[in-house]
């Protein structure tokens, strides 16, 4: 299926490798001009090369978008985008009790005042020439809080308002506002933390998933870690004008363990 993306200019925050790598992967198998993101040179540039070997028309940016600083400096690279991912985010296991202040705040700089940003300065842009896609990147855990890191679930909640809230304010301009919501993706941290975990337990990799779906996630109906690949697809259909229907939406590509239908 083509996706009309030919030409389109899309930036993907936090893309040099798991989900984010695989939107851009997706995106410029589709001739998007995309602009990778990351906050260490060396890591933009594996992941450029790794992207342009395959012939897409790659260019990337090294930043820290959970800074002003790190917006400032993206912004006076790429002032103006077609398509936004705001993928960039952190997540981290901690007992309720332990967040403190500071861990609060940096959840919220990070996983979601980076969108904001971002949005904020390239919204006006896309609504100005009649069309445009700003996608963020949630997780089932903003429906279902885990009890083990509230904090990051709270900031998934929130990236859900904030996506729905800027669609409100784009009716009738032809730019679509949607957030995915993944289930347990096999990303590069979620793979490196499974393996600590399995170690620490005496258990291989295979042990360590069958008992997380058995425990932890139950009402997967998949029952294994999602592909960052499944979710680079389901994005790349929503950036394009193929999907011009589709806005305000929170599209769960979470393997099923969201069991409600609404």
């Amino acid at each position: 299926m083509d996706m009309q993306l030919e030409g389109k200019r899309a930036f993907i925050s936090g893309s040099t490798t798991g989900i984010g790598y695989a939107i851009a992967e997706a995106l410029a198998q589709e001739q998007a001009c995309v602009i990778i993101n990351g906050r260490t040179k060396q890591r933009v540039q594996q992941a450029v090369e790794a992207l342009r070997k395959r012939g897409g028309d790659v260019h990337g940016v090294t930043a820290d978008l959970g800074t002003p600083r790190g917006i400032e400096q993206l912004l006076s690279c790429f002032p103006d985008l077609d398509i936004l991912i705001n993928n960039l985010g952190i997540f981290e296991p901690k007992p309720f009790e332990q967040i403190s202040d500071e861990d609060w705040l940096r959840f919220f700089e990070v996983n979601v005042l980076s969108g904001v940003r971002l949005s904020r300065h390239y919204l006006p842009r896309m609504k100005e020439r009649g069309w445009g896609r700003v996608i963020f990147i949630s997780s089932e855990s903003g429906l279902q809080i885990p009890s083990e890191m509230i904090h990051y679930g709270t900031t998934k909640t929130a990236q859900l308002a904030v996506a729905r809230g800027l669609a409100e304010t784009l009716a009738g301009t032809n730019v679509t506002v949607n957030s995915v919501l993944p289930g347990p993706t096999a990303s590069e941290g979620a793979l490196e933390f499974m393996d600590r975990l399995a170690a620490s337990n005496q258990k291989s990799r295979e042990q360590f998933e069958k008992e997380f779906f058995d425990n932890v996630r139950p009402s997967s109906i998949l029952k294994r870690f999602e592909r960052p690949e499944e979710i680079g697809s389901v994005v790349a259909f929503l950036c394009s004008p193929l999907a011009s229907a589709i806005t305000g939406a929170a599209i769960r590509a979470d393997g099923g363990v969201v069991r409600s239908i609404g």
